[in-house]
């Protein structure tokens, strides 16, 4: 449980960095402050502890494999040291999941911001999907692996949007008219099932919360 609490906490801290701001942990710009030297920063610190507190949670797992060793099956050796691990492990893990969710409960996240950094690729993280759907079209993956990468090559030299030396290749634009090829980089046309997935998980969560 802690190590999840850390592996969401650790996205939100990740998200959350300067050059990303994609999402964040809440903040309260009238009393709150982000760093002591930096006065702009809003610092995940909530998020930052959590993930912390759940390293010492999982130290304590040594000490409990060390504990299923007993002479006989009989002796006391585990005795003094899960007087010590099970009541910490279990008060710190009280807290992580305690702070994990207020940190949930106060996400912000910045959908504008999300598609200004898609579009500061130019196009190059939809290249798989171009890969995808020229194979479906019935080029040779290994072909069409091949085209893509020297496609992203020239967009990281010369700076140039995907879409552009996409239309320029012969292999792309007997497989695509202008529309459908504009659609494969539209980024709303990889969303797929997640919305769907999400309001399942989120369903379940309720229906197991209530339960």
């Amino acid at each position: 449980m802690a190590t999840t609490c850390e592996k969401i906490l650790q996205e939100v801290r990740n998200l959350q960095r300067s050059e990303i701001g994609e999402a964040g942990e809440g903040f309260d710009k009238a009393k709150q402050v982000g760093s002591s030297t930096m006065a702009h920063k809003r610092n995940p610190i909530m998020s930052e502890n959590a993930c912390g507190l759940a390293r010492v949670v999982r130290s304590f797992i040594i000490p409990t494999y060390e504990n299923a060793l007993l002479w006989h099956e009989r002796d006391l050796a585990n005795s003094s040291s899960e007087r010590f691990t099970l009541s910490h492990a279990s008060s710190l893990l009280e807290d992580v999941v305690a702070k994990t969710t207020k940190v949930l409960s106060n996400l912000w996240v910045d959908g504008t911001r999300m598609l200004e950094n898609i579009n500061r690729q130019k196009g190059l993280v939809m290249a798989e999907k171009v890969m995808i759907s020229l194979v479906d079209a019935g080029v040779p993956r290994d072909e069409a692996h091949e085209v893509l990468r020297k496609a992203s090559m020239t967009c990281i030299e010369t700076g140039e949007e995907l879409i552009d030396v996409c239309s320029r290749i012969p292999a792309i634009t007997a497989s695509f008219t202008s529309e459908e090829l504009e659609g494969l980089f539209d980024p709303m046309n990889h969303l797929g099932v997640s919305l769907e997935l999400v309001d399942e998980a989120v369903a379940l969560a309720r229906e197991t919360i209530s339960d």
